[in-house]
């Protein structure tokens, strides 16, 4: 039950971190919540929490599409 919350909690930690550098405007915050998503789903997995699955899904998804109109964004106002 610890191990559980540790792991969620250290998850949620680095969602958190990415969201912070993601909004600073550096691009490692995307990768880090990117990459968060993959350990929350292997988390759902490994707990059988399938519902972390569709969330992770989902902002992974979000993720994604805000860093590619981001850079987009960037490159055009570098112009």
């Amino acid at each position: 039950m610890i191990a559980g919350l540790i792991w969620s909690v250290a998850l949620a930690a680095i969602g958190i971190l990415g969201l912070v550098l993601a909004g600073k405007k550096r691009s490692i915050g995307w990768a880090i919540g990117l990459s968060a998503q993959v350990l929350w789903i292997t988390y759902a997995l490994v707990t059988a929490q399938y519902g972390f699955i569709l969330s992770a899904l989902a902002y992974g998804f979000v993720y994604a599409k805000n860093f590619i109109a981001w850079r987009k964004e960037e490159r055009v106002t570098s112009e």
